[in-house]
């Protein structure tokens, strides 16, 4: 199985992550941020993956830490998932709509982190997650896990529904990019 179980801890923060990758979307989440783990919920309900997080961090201060280092942690414990693998797909890349939004990603595991992030909201806040620490997540989560991903929000009125379609679309691609393959590695180059 592709399992990895990381902890991270900091001054600011003590995260423990357990991600299995080929599981049945089971989610234990608590970051002591509400849209938070339910962003988290998501992603691995949606990519099927099993996912346990737990967070304490310096909220008192605000969501920063928590939202940066659990994208860190998870990123980090993607790649272990991943390193004893086999041939995996590489590429994913989903449309999903969610109510009057529409989020798309496209990604590439390939050990060359990036990440194009276009989506603006406009509240300063969803419940009690500052709205730029979407993007602050999947900074670390990418950069992390050594992916290059590309999110955009095409369209959308509800910061919610905006945010949300973005996190799915990241889990259907995750799971199409993670998927199995038989043969040799997808890469001229030979390895990833």
């Amino acid at each position: 199985m592709r399992t990895a179980s990381l902890k991270r801890q900091t001054k600011e923060t003590d995260v423990s992550v357990t991600l299995n990758l080929d599981g049945k979307g089971e989610a234990d989440i608590w970051t002591g941020v509400g849209f938070f783990d339910h962003m988290l919920t998501a992603l691995c309900v949606h990519g099927g993956f099993d996912l346990s997080v737990s967070v304490s961090g310096d909220l008192n201060v605000d969501c920063h830490h928590t939202v940066e280092d659990t994208g860190i942690v998870l990123g980090q414990a993607l790649k272990e998932a991943l390193k004893d693998s086999g041939p995996i797909c590489r590429y994913g890349s989903a449309f999903i709509p969610m109510d009057e939004a529409l989020g798309f990603a496209a990604l590439d595991v390939s050990n060359r982190p990036y990440l194009v992030f276009a989506c603006d909201f406009k509240a300063d806040k969803i419940g009690d997650m500052d709205t730029q620490m979407v993007e602050e997540f999947m900074r670390a989560f990418a950069f992390q896990a050594g992916i290059t991903l590309h999110l955009k929000a095409e369209y959308g009125a509800n910061d919610h529904h905006k945010a949300e379609a973005l996190f799915k679309a990241l889990a259907h691609s995750l799971k199409a990019a993670v998927a199995l393959k038989e043969g040799e590695t997808l890469s001229t180059k030979g390895v990833l």
